[in-house]
Order: structure tokens, then C-alpha cells, then sequence
């Protein structure tokens, strides 16, 4: 049986996804697909003149496997040049990972990370919509504020929804949770809340630090 495919991790979806020769309807064109991951290899090594070692890293792969993505990626680049084929990039098997700020710089954001307790120390409670509060911390400066949830604790239904909506009105930019219901994720998705779920078993503290390394990834779909 083969090992399953590695998930590669990305810094962002791409925001263009086709290219064609100028000129050729696309009823007469063939197509070659580039995978999202291919894309990001491309970046890194031909954008950004990272090292294999470097950006191997960046994606969370073998230096092995960042090669073979990165030798598909440039084959599939240079047919749809030299055949004069469209190119669709989509499909693979990847992350959005929210890697560190690297300038000095850093864009002010809310993380609401859902909590058992209104402390950096107290666990993260792994529901969304049912959690007894949010402990939101502004990056950079780390100030703490708390935010009660009990409310939607109470709610026979909707409760997902209306946590979402509480965490858009306090300008939240980023959820942290464990789990996250469908009709939340989009409620959130919609309010231009990016959300990072399966996380539990650790302190709001560790979940924020966390984040600040780059390991949570975005989600792009509920994981309920």
C-alpha cells in the first residue's frame, strides 16, 4: 500500500489561476494543470532565490521532495511556454500557513483563541460555538482582553453562528479553536475571519506562540 501524500504548506492561495496565449480561444488550447504547491515551490526558489534547504523548510517537506515538486513545477511551466498550452493552476495537497512576519514591521491583529478561563493559562476549550469565553490577544503589543461567550452556551440553536458574529464585531482577525461547525466556518469565512482549528490539549498561551512560529495553519473547511 503507498504511504500517503505528505501535505505540503503554502504561504497563501494563489489570487490568479489560469494563463493562455494571447490570442487562441480556449476551445483550441490544451491544458496543463500546475498544483498550488508546485506554485509555491516556484516562488520560493525562483522568486524569493531561497536555498532547497530553506524553502524545504518553509513547506515542511524533505529537501528530496522539495526538489521533485520544484523540478514538476518548472516542466509544466516550460511546456505551457515552448507548446503554447493554457495553464490552470489548482489541486494538490496543501496548507495555508500563516508563516511569521519577517519585517520589522508587523500588522496590528486580534487572535481569539477559545477558552476554558479568561487567562493566557487556561486551557483552550476545543469547541467554538459553545465555549465559555475567548482570551483575544492583539499582536504585536500581546495586550489580553476576555471576551464572555456564555450567552450562546445557553442557545438550543445557532450558537456557532452567533459566537461568529460576537467575534466579528470585536474586529477579531484570526479564530483559534478546536473545532469548528460548518455554519460558523462560513459565518466567519464571510466576516473575513481566517480560522485555525484542531487545536486542544494546550494553554491559550502555547496556542498564541503557536501561531506567532507560523505552525497553525489556516483552514480552508470545517472539520465538523
Amino acid at each position: 500500500m503507498p504511504r500517503p501524500r505528505r501535505c505540503r504548506y503554502v504561504s497563501a492561495t494563489p489570487a490568479v489561476t489560469y494563463f493562455k496565449p494571447r490570442g487562441i480561444p480556449l476551445r483550441e488550447l490544451q491544458e496543463i494543470r500546475l498544483e498550488v504547491e508546485e506554485l509555491e515551490a516556484l516562488r520560493l526558489a525562483d522568486a524569493e532565490g531561497l536555498t532547497a534547504q530553506q524553502a524545504a523548510e518553509r513547506m515542511r517537506v524533505s529537501r528530496h521532495t522539495f526538489g521533485r515538486t520544484l523540478a514538476s513545477a518548472r516542466r509544466a511551466v516550460a511546456l505551457a511556454l515552448t507548446q503554447g498550452m493554457a495553464l490552470r493552476i489548482e489541486g494538490g495537497n496543501y496548507a495555508v500557513v500563516n508563516l511569521p512576519h519577517e519585517n520589522k514591521e508587523q500588522v496590528m491583529q486580534k487572535i481569539a483563541v477559545s477558552s476554558e478561563g479568561p487567562t493566557l493559562d487556561d486551557l483552550v476549550d476545543p469547541r467554538f460555538g459553545r465555549a465559555g469565553g475567548f482570551v483575544v490577544v492583539t499582536l504585536p503589543d500581546k495586550s489580553v482582553e476576555y471576551i464572555d461567550n456564555g450567552a450562546s452556551q445557553t442557545m438550543s440553536m445557532g450558537a456557532g453562528i452567533e459566537t461568529a458574529e460576537r467575534m466579528s464585531r470585536a474586529g477579531v482577525n484570526v479564530v483559534i479553536s478546536g473545532y469548528v461547525g460548518p455554519k460558523a466556518f462560513e459565518a466567519l469565512k464571510a466576516a473575513g475571519v481566517k480560522i485555525c482549528q484542531d487545536v486542544e490539549g494546550v494553554t491559550v498561551r502555547e496556542a498564541v506562540e503557536r501561531f506567532e512560529r507560523g505552525e497553525l495553519p489556516f483552514a480552508e473547511a470545517s472539520n465538523k
